[in-house]
C-alpha cells in the first residue's frame, strides 16, 4: 500500500552521489565506441581529442549544473531546472523525451550489453541465441536476460534507497578499480607496444569505414585523408559515441531529495564524478593506443576493442576478464539509471503531468510505481531491438537539452537575481557560453552531415507538445 504522506529520506552522502555519477556514466560504451571513433577520424591525435572535447564539455556542463542544483535541491533535477527557467511545457518536453527514449532506451541498451558479454561465459544466454518468434518480434535469450536484470534492479530499488546505494557503491568501486588495473597493466604487461607507431599519425585525419566480409565482420579497406568540413562532420559523428558513453552524469540531480546537504553535495558530486570518469576514459584510450595498432583498434571484432586489448595483455584469459568487467560495469550502471530515473516521473506526476499514482512513495520512501513503469518501458525497448538506433538519434536531443538547461542559468540570474545560490557556476559567464557554443556546433554539424541522427530525435520531442496539452486538460477535469 502506498503512503502519500511519506517523504524522501536524505540518506545519500557526497561519496554516494559521486558513485552514482561515475557509476551511471560508465556502462559499456568505453569498451566499444573507440572503434567507431577511430574509423571516423583515423589518427591517434583525433581519437584522444574526441574524448578530451567530450570530457571538457561534460565537466563544463557539470560545473554549470552545480548552480541549478543548489537553487532547486529537490527531486526531478533537469526537469525542474527547465520548468523553472522557461515554463512547464519545456520541462514536460524534457521529461517526456526522458521517459520515451533517453532513460528507458539507455537502460535497455545497457541491459542487453550485459547479456552480450554474459554470452562469453554462457553462450545460451547471449543475444544471438534464438528462442521463438513472437510475431511482431523475434525473441532471443539475451533479451530475456536484459529484462531479468532490469526487473531485479527495479525490485531492489523498490525496497529503499539504502539498498540501491549499496549496489551502486559496491559495483562502481569494483569497476573503477578494475579499470585502473587494466590501464596500468596495459602499459606494464603488454609484450609489444604500438605507441610510437600509432602516434606517427598525429592529427592527420583519415577515414576507413571498412567492408563487411561473408561473416558480416567489418574488414579494413584503405584509409582516405580528410580535412575541412568533412573532418568537422567526422568529429561530430565520432562524438555521438563518446557523448553516449559520457552521458547520464546528471542522474544525481534527479535524487536531490535523498541527498544529505544537497545544496553543497550535488554540485560537488557532479564535479568529482565527471572528473574521475573523464580521466579514466582518456587513460583507457591511451592504453588502447599502446596495446593495439590503429587498424586492429578501428576494426576490432564487433567493435569490442577492450576484448582485443585485454587478450594482448592477458593472452590466456583476457576475454573472460573483460566479459566479467563489463558485466560488473553494466550492472552497476543500470542500477544508477534505474534508481535516479524514477524520480523524474515522480516529480512530473506531482505537477499533474504524469499518471497521478506515480507521484506517491511506498512505505520505503521510494516511488515504487514510477520504478515499475520505467521497468516496463525499458523492457519493451529490450524486446524491440531498436534502442541502438534511437540512442544515436537522441544524442542530438540530449545535447540540445543540456544547452537549454545551461542557458537557463542566464535566464534565472535575470528573472531571480536575489534567489539563494549556495554555489555559482564555475567560470561564469565564459564556460557556460563556451559549452553552449560547442553544443551548438555539434548539433549543427549533425544536422548537416548526419541528418538521420537528428530529425527522428526532434520528432520524438515534438510529440510531447500535444501530450502536454492532453495532460493539462486531463488534470483540469480531475481537479
Amino acid at each position: 500500500m502506498s503512503d502519500q504522506h511519506t517523504s524522501f529520506k536524505p540518506t545519500l552522502s557526497l561519496f554516494d552521489g559521486t558513485m552514482i555519477v561515475a557509476g551511471s556514466m560508465i556502462g559499456s560504451g568505453i569498451f566499444i565506441v573507440s572503434a567507431d571513433i577511430a574509423r571516423n577520424t583515423g589518427s591517434a591525435g583525433w581519437l584522444i581529442a574526441v574524448w578530451l572535447i567530450t570530457g571538457f564539455m561534460t565537466l563544463t556542463a557539470a560545473l554549470s549544473y552545480g548552480e541549478l542544483s543548489g537553487m532547486f535541491p529537490k527531486a526531478g533535477g533537469q526537469y525542474v531546472y527547465l520548468k523553472e527557467a522557461y515554463n512547464p511545457l519545456m520541462g514536460f518536453l524534457y521529461g517526456w523525451s526522458f521517459f520515451a527514449v533517453i532513460q528507458t532506451a539507455t537502460i535497455a541498451a545497457v541491459g542487453v550489453a550485459f547479456s552480450k558479454f554474459l554470452a562469453y561465459l554462457v553462450p545460451e544466454l547471449g543475444n544471438s541465441y534464438f528462442l521463438f518468434d513472437a510475431g511482431i518480434t523475434k525473441i532471443y535469450s539475451g533479451q530475456l536476460v536484459a529484462i531479468f536484470i532490469i526487473c531485479l534492479l527495479t525490485y531492489i530499488n523498490s525496497k529503499g534507497v539504502k539498498e540501491g546505494k549499496f549496489i551502486q557503491t559496491l559495483f562502481t568501486s569494483a569497476k573503477l578499480l578494475a579499470l585502473f588495473g587494466l590501464i596500468l597493466f596495459g602499459f606494464i604487461l603488454v609484450k609489444e607496444s604500438f605507441w610510437a607507431e600509432n602516434w606517427k599519425t598525429g592529427f592527420s585525419a583519415m577515414q576507413d569505414f571498412g567492408q563487411k566480409d561473408a561473416t558480416g565482420q567489418l574488414q579494413p579497406t584503405s584509409w582516405t585523408a580528410i580535412s575541412g568540413s568533412v573532418l568537422m562532420g567526422a568529429i561530430a559523428a565520432a562524438m555521438v559515441g563518446s557523448i553516449f558513453s559520457s552521458d547520464a552524469w546528471n542522474n544525481v540531480t534527479f535524487i536531490a531529495g535523498e541527498m544529505k546537504n544537497p545544496k553543497r553535495n550535488i554540485g560537488l558530486s557532479l564535479f568529482l564524478g565527471t572528473l574521475i570518469v573523464t580521466i579514466i576514459y582518456v587513460s583507457v584510450n591511451l592504453m588502447y593506443l599502446n596495446v593495439l595498432p590503429l587498424d586492429e583498434l578501428a576494426f576490432a571484432k564487433d567493435d569490442r576493442v577492450a576484448v582485443v586489448a585485454a587478450n594482448k595483455i592477458f593472452p590466456s584469459f583476457g576475454t573472460i576478464l573483460i566479459a566479467l568487467l563489463i558485466m560488473v560495469s553494466t550492472f552497476g550502471c543500470n542500477n544508477g539509471l534505474i534508481l535516479a530515473g524514477a524520480r523524474v516521473y515522480y516529480t512530473m506526476a506531482k505537477d499533474g503531468l504524469f499518471f497521478k499514482n506515480v507521484g506517491e512513495l511506498n512505505k520505503n520512501a521510494v516511488p515504487q510505481l514510477a520504478l515499475w513503469i520505467q521497468c516496463i518501458a525499458a523492457s519493451i525497448w529490450s524486446l524491440s531491438g531498436k534502442y541502438g538506433q534511437l540512442l544515436d538519434m537522441i544524442s542530438f536531443v540530449v545535447v540540445l537539452f543540456y544547452m537549454l538547461t545551461i542557458a537557463g542559468i542566464f535566464i534565472l540570474r535575470k528573472k531571480r537575481p536575489d534567489a539563494e545560490r549556495p554555489y555559482k557556476a564555475f567560470g561564469y559567464p565564459f564556460l557556460p557560453v563556451l559549452y553552449i557554443l560547442m553544443g551548438a556546433a555539434f548539433c549543427t554539424l549533425l544536422i548537416i552531415y548526419k541528418p538521420q541522427f537528428t530529425w527522428p530525435g526532434l520528432i520524438i520531442v515534438l510529440l510531447g507538445v500535444p501530450l502536454y496539452y492532453l495532460a493539462i486538460s486531463a488534470n483540469k477535469k480531475q481537479s
